[in-house]
């Protein structure tokens, strides 16, 4: 996968785009860049919704819902562990009733 540009580019990028002259295409300023088009207009719709302009999930958001599903995946993996811990314990304690102790 490559590497992700740097945030203060694509801003930068995304602010010439916004005050582009008339005449000037997304296109063009893309290519200036060295930006495939379809970047550009994704990271435009990203500020958009980053700005609080349209709906959708924030860069921060993301982030945090990320962080929360690895969170979650953690946790559950523990829980299995100890599932299956205390069955192994209790099948223990089960076999080992028939004995006597000394």
């Amino acid at each position: 996968m490559p590497k992700p540009y740097p945030k203060e580019f694509r801003d930068d990028v995304v602010r010439v785009a916004r005050n582009r002259d008339e005449g000037v295409t997304l296109e063009q300023i893309a290519a200036d860049f060295g930006v495939h088009p379809m970047t550009l207009s994704k990271w435009m719709r990203q500020s958009d919704v980053d700005d609080g302009n349209k709906p959708g999930t924030t860069r921060s958001e993301s982030a945090e819902l990320r962080d929360a599903r690895r969170r979650i995946r953690l946790l559950e993996q523990e829980n299995e562990v100890l599932r299956r811990a205390a069955a192994y314990l209790s099948q223990a304690q089960i076999q080992g009733k028939g004995s006597t102790r000394s």
